[in-house]
């Protein structure tokens, strides 16, 4: 069977047989008779535990909108103009509007990348900057003890809009809701804080209610009033399905339960090979995003057997300690050593890979160097068709493979 993979802005191609083939991991996305705008308006006439957007303030207000960084695949593009004209409808002039794009430890934009994220009508009329660690608001602490220290302008402004995507996170559970603020506008120490709890079994893949992590997430709505959110929900194609409008938590929980009805995907059991792309750009953008894929693979592989990792990885390894740790790490135990002695946000992902390790052979085919490969304890492949005859050869050949074209956004799971 022929297969096409989203790899950076563009795809590869592969071929495997249908006598190994046993499962192709794609959404159970629904037919959307609707446009995306109708959508987008449909969540807002629509707001769950919430008044509508334009009732929620008033005009001499300040108002900062909070959405995701460029590594992300929320489209602000689409969606800020709309969340725009309803705060004018408020009565709310946009000099009086900033749009935050919250990094939290990614890099800063380039101006042509705030460009792109806001659309080039709406950057000529309405302010927009990076969230910035060192100018900060502490407003307390957690019940767990994360500091909660934000980035002043959002804090300054009296009424705060959380926009984002709802998509599986390895250990948050899911993406979106009152991550815009943690970590999205909050300071390394406080994201490092809140992500230590990743070492609790409960911090994990699609699993929200008891997952201490969300949980303390959800808490700095505690201390930061959010007057309203508006998250989305993408198809494979990054096309908005649905949005979630209302209340910062209620309105995220909405949303993750749709999400499942999608993305969370029943096999019978673990494949010999699992081959797997992040879904493209800007998943792929570099390994400390393709890291996702990476981890939702790793529920549908077997021990012992061999993942496929295609993702461009076109920036490098994305974050400094996690690079510094793979790459200064003799073996992936050192590694996992390193963090149950010490936590270290960028570690963790480098700590994710590690243990995914243990479990599994990986193949990656990416912008890499060979060698920078090899110094992660991967195997650097040239395509992905090498790859799988490589990996066949490892694991038999009449083993069996599953391939995940959407692996940033499918969950796997045994029935």
């Amino acid at each position: 069977m022929k297969l096409s993979l989203g790899y950076g802005k563009g795809n590869v191609e592969l071929e495997v047989a249908e006598t190994n083939l046993v499962g192709i991991l794609e959404p159970h996305t629904p037919v959307i008779s609707q446009s995306e705008k109708d959508v987008i308006f449909e969540a807002l006439q629509n707001p769950i535990r919430s008044n509508p957007l334009s009732h929620c303030m008033n005009p001499g207000e300040k108002v900062a909108i909070i959405t995701s960084d460029i590594t992300r695949p929320m489209p602000s593009s689409k969606v800020l103009p709309v969340i725009v004209d309803q705060v004018n409808r408020a009565g709310i002039p946009d000099r009086d509007i900033c749009v935050v794009f919250g990094l939290g430890i990614h890099r800063p934009h380039a101006v042509e990348e705030h460009k792109q994220l806001m659309g080039e009508e709406l950057y000529e009329r309405v302010k927009c900057m990076d969230s910035d660690p060192r100018n900060v608001v502490h407003l307390g602490r957690t019940s767990r003890g994360t500091p909660i220290d934000i980035f002043k302008p959002v804090v300054d402004a009296d009424k705060r809009i959380c926009l984002g995507n709802i998509e599986y996170h390895y250990f948050a559970g899911f993406s979106g809701g009152m991550k815009a603020i943690m970590p999205g506008v909050s300071t390394r120490d406080a994201i490092e804080a809140n992500h230590s709890h990743m070492l609790d079994e409960k911090a994990a893949t699609g699993r929200i209610d008891d997952n201490p992590i969300r949980q303390d997430i959800d808490e700095v709505a505690d201390f930061l009033r959010i007057a309203f959110a508006f998250n989305v929900v993408l198809d494979e194609k990054k096309r908005i399905i649905n949005a979630f409008a209302g209340h910062v938590i209620d309105a995220h929980r909405q949303g993750c339960k749709y999400l499942d009805s999608i993305y969370r995907i029943e096999i019978p059991k673990p494949a010999d090979i699992v081959i797997v792309s992040p879904g493209g750009f800007p998943k792929d953008i570099n390994l400390y995003q393709a890291q996702k894929a990476l981890d939702n693979a790793g529920h549908a592989v077997k021990e012992g057997g061999t993942i496929i990792l295609a993702a461009s990885c076109k920036e490098g390894f994305g974050e400094g300690v996690f690079e510094e740790w793979l790459l200064q790490s003799e073996t992936p135990d050192a590694i996992l050593n390193r963090i149950r002695e010490s936590f270290r946000l960028g570690g963790h992902k480098a700590a994710a890979i590690a243990a995914l390790l243990k479990k599994a052979k990986v193949r990656l085919v990416s912008d890499l160097p060979d060698d920078t490969v090899r110094s992660i304890f991967m195997t650097p492949c040239a395509d992905v068709e090498t790859a799988l005859e490589d990996a066949l050869r490892e694991q038999g050949d009449d083993a069996s493979v599953i391939v995940m074209p959407y692996g940033g956004s499918t969950l796997p799971c045994c029935s």
